[in-house]
């Protein structure tokens, strides 16, 4: 945290080392990027991911949306327009904050440097990208509705406070949930360490990791008193998908 001389910000471990929240699924037909945040540069440097073919988007605030002209390089690779799975919510913000990439001069120039994007509108019903099936969580993230997302047997449900009850039976079985747990206080838009291990009680996952932590979490002393099955991620932490050439990697 900015500012802060609390003992997990200067920390020289590098799990406490945490940058904003985003993964990379590796799909049968490529990579896909869910949201962009601010550190997205600096998390695909750090991580060797090349290319995306796809991006996702959970919802459209601040950090996790700001990092999005870094995909301009990403239709020079393609040679195409590169696709963009949202809300019409997040498309609206997209277009309102990122005004000079839908400019159809700028498109028009070779040279112009803007991210080309394809959007395509996503609500509640599952859909198929790169060769996988993804189902739609609708959560609660206070007052705002936001996504997450079932990827075969595992799901990445970041920035809530609530689970509705008919999200529920989305979150049946998993393998892996990976879950919001911001910090031990309760908060007004996060679940808090209580509130998320209670939920990964409820969901009963076979592993449960929890994502999107601020600095009152430290890594190691956290985890060490986290029931069994439940644990902090870290950035640059791979999952097995279930398939050889599947992977989730995930920034912090």
């Amino acid at each position: 945290m900015i500012g802060c001389g609390c003992s997990t910000c200067t920390s020289s471990a590098p799990k406490n080392q945490r940058t904003r929240c985003s993964v990379v699924l590796g799909l049968p037909g490529g990579n896909l990027l869910v949201d962009t945040p601010p550190d997205l540069r600096t998390q695909l440097l750090r991580e060797g991911i090349g290319l995306v073919h796809a991006v996702l988007y959970t919802h459209e605030h601040a950090d996790h949306l700001f990092g999005l002209d870094d995909l301009r390089i990403f239709s020079h690779y393609l040679g195409r327009d590169l696709p963009v799975y949202c809300t019409e919510l997040v498309e609206q913000r997209i277009r309102r904050t990122f005004d000079y990439a839908f400019d159809p001069a700028a498109r028009a120039y070779p040279a112009g440097g803007v991210p080309r994007l394809t959007f395509r509108r996503i609500g509640d019903e599952p859909f198929e990208v790169l060769g996988a099936r993804v189902v739609p969580v609708p959560l609660r993230h206070g007052r705002f509705q936001v996504l997450g997302f079932r990827f075969g047997n595992v799901a990445y449900c970041t920035d809530t406070n609530e689970i509705p009850a008919q999200s529920i039976s989305r979150l049946q079985g998993l393998d892996v949930l990976v879950l919001d747990a911001l910090r031990r206080r309760p908060h007004a838009t996060h679940f808090s360490l209580d509130e998320a291990v209670e939920i990964a009680r409820q969901l009963a996952p076979k592993w449960t990791l929890f994502t999107h932590m601020c600095h009152d979490l430290e890594h190691e002393a956290t985890n060490a008193a986290l029931p069994p099955g439940i644990e902090l991620a870290y950035d640059g932490m791979q999952i097995p998908l279930g398939k050889e050439d599947c992977k989730l990697e995930i920034g912090n």
